[in-house]
């Protein structure tokens, strides 16, 4: 069966070079700017900033579980070594959990947005706020993964190909 599959390439990846940082750096970008514009939108009370929030919301919200998949499967073929496991289930548990907080932050703001209300009660930009902190530690800990661990990048992957890990 594993004949049929796709042969890894130099990053261990059956595809040119890593998906899952692509993806969610629009999904990091669309949570912030929406963030913004929320706050923005309450202390201007301008409500088309809230239009602009509610749908990056509801981009972020569909693209996180794409990020989710590619970081899976990219997760499961990075062979990690010993110092940089900790790091990746941390990653990934976290990944997981922001996947349901940004579902349930954008039903929340769909809910309000349904309410036509003139501007967004302060819970929910407190909440908000929290969203951003999360999604700022995942960044970190997705940095880490790339710049201090090196998974899926070429020196990385040639020493554990070759067991020096």
């Amino acid at each position: 069966m594993f004949k049929y599959l796709p042969p890894l390439n130099e990053h261990n990846l059956p595809y040119p070079d890593t998906i899952h940082p692509i993806v969610v750096h629009f999904v990091i970008a669309m949570v912030l700017f929406a963030v913004f514009c929320d706050i923005l939108g309450y202390f201007t009370k301008n409500s088309k900033l809230y239009e602009v929030s509610w749908w990056n919301l509801a981009f972020a919200t569909v693209s996180i579980f794409i990020a989710i998949i590619f970081g899976q499967i990219e997760a499961g073929l990075a062979e990690p070594y010993a110092a940089s496991v900790s790091t990746l289930n941390i990653h990934t548990v976290l990944g997981w959990s922001l996947s349901g907080i940004l579902a349930i932050v954008t039903a929340w703001r769909y809910v309000l947005r349904l309410q036509e209300r003139p501007d967004l009660p302060l819970p929910y930009l407190a909440a908000s706020v929290l969203l951003v902190g999360l999604v700022c530690i995942q960044s970190y800990l997705g940095s880490l993964l790339v710049w201090v661990y090196g998974l899926h990048t070429i020196p990385v992957v040639d020493a554990i190909r070759r067991g020096l890990s």
